[in-house]
């Protein structure tokens, strides 16, 4: 059985206040594309259809002319599940009426649910499909109080799917979860997927998956595998920040033969726009050739450049951010020190004055800058202070608010 496994589309997706709808649909455009020529039994979608809980509604026609056409007009099974982005009960609607088209989402988890079953000329593939839940919703469809963390959730999930598993047939496991070889805390290659929980106790351990044919895994933005070559994550199909510039985006083909083995190629997508960094001085850059790309720019240029994002949009119109790659490192030493914004809880608004002076100007505040800031803090304050006595108690001695 051969199946497309891709995840992390993030419809609807903003990126410094620009959003990535248009880019999206060239990207799926591509992927009908090569499903339409490559012909699998069934396309996989392991979370994170939207970006967001409420997405846009050119993300949800998006979607929606996307899901027909590979299930309606290609007649290819589409397999899905939510991911900490989506909406469960938006996606679990209507699920039932769509399964009879080849439609199969699962927005909430659900224990008694059972598995899509497909079939190939070696007999019945199931897929088990585990969407995003956090640990108290598995404690209490399981019933099970020791369920406590992310790790314990899938570990109890998995146990239950393999108690009532079918040895006939091979068998995929759908999930997303930050998935780690042995449950142990790791780094996220991308800034812009949101931690699934606060202290590090989101991390899965890969050991679970035994007894899978293949694990589909989503929620990492970087494809790769995780202990097994047999457990993956298919990764995002666009890069959604400058921490992904590196990243190889597309998605895995996967093929299954009858006895469970499972062959993976990656298969990349070209987008329309790429993203990455462009390093240089600013007069070095106005000469450059022009560029659609989406472009994080860091100047060489010791002094501060006026207009510089207007200078950049000259000939990357589609730049999302400049800086100074001197001030960055101002920044960086001046956190060392404790002198940085936010490096110390409970700064007074000087050091912080400080601080920012130094990040948007590339160089410290002067003593006559210091006391023009000092002076209109006074001011500030002084107008609270009479504010505060304004609120003066009513007759019944309940002062005004």
């Amino acid at each position: 059985m051969k199946f497309f496994h891709t995840a992390d589309w993030h419809l609807g997706k903003l990126i410094q206040n620009v959003y990535m709808t248009e880019d999206q649909q060239y990207m799926l455009e591509r992927f009908l594309r090569d499903i339409e020529t490559e012909r699998p039994d069934a396309v996989v979608i392991a979370g994170d259809l939207y970006d967001r809980a409420v997405p846009p509604t050119d993300a949800v026609s998006l979607l929606d002319r996307t899901l027909q056409r590979i299930v309606l007009e290609l007649k290819t099974p589409v397999i899905a599940i939510a991911g900490n982005h989506d909406s469960p009960s938006r996606l679990n609607f209507g699920s039932g009426l769509m399964k009879a088209a080849g439609l199969h989402i699962a927005g909430e988890f659900d224990p008694g649910a059972a598995p899509v079953a497909l079939r190939d000329a070696h007999g019945p593939v199931h897929f088990h499909l585990v969407p995003f839940a956090d640990p108290a919703a598995v404690r209490l469809a399981l019933r099970d109080e020791t369920i406590r963390s992310y790790d314990g959730a899938m570990a109890a999930i998995a146990e239950r799917i393999r108690g009532s598993i079918d040895s006939a047939a091979r068998h995929v496991l759908v999930g997303h979860a930050f998935v780690t070889p042995r449950g142990e805390a790791e780094p996220n290659t991308s800034d812009s997927e949101r931690p699934l929980s606060i202290g590090g106790t989101e991390h899965v351990s890969a050991a679970h998956f035994r007894g899978f044919h293949y694990t589909a895994l989503g929620h990492l933005h970087q494809a790769h595998f995780v202990g097994s070559e047999t457990v993956r994550y298919a990764g995002s199909p666009l890069k959604y920040s400058i921490s992904e510039e590196r990243h190889q985006k597309g998605y895995l083909i996967v093929e299954l033969d009858g006895e469970g083995n499972a062959a993976v190629e990656k298969r990349l997508l070209v987008p329309k726009r790429d993203m990455r960094t462009v390093r240089g001085y600013i007069e070095e850059i106005e000469r450059q050739a022009p560029s659609d790309d989406y472009i994080y720019v860091r100047l060489l240029d010791e002094q501060p450049v006026l207009s510089p994002m207007e200078r950049v949009r000259s000939v990357y119109p589609n730049a999302m951010h400049v800086e100074r790659e001197l001030a960055m490192q101002q920044v960086a030493a001046a956190a060392e020190n404790g002198t940085s914004a936010g490096a110390k809880a409970g700064m007074d608004m000087l050091t912080l004055f400080r601080a920012f002076y130094l990040e948007a100007k590339g160089a410290e505040a002067s003593a006559e800058t210091e006391s023009l800031f000092l002076a209109a803090l006074k001011d500030i304050e002084n107008e609270e202070v009479e504010r505060h006595d304004a609120g003066t108690a009513d007759d019944d001695g309940v002062r005004a608010v």
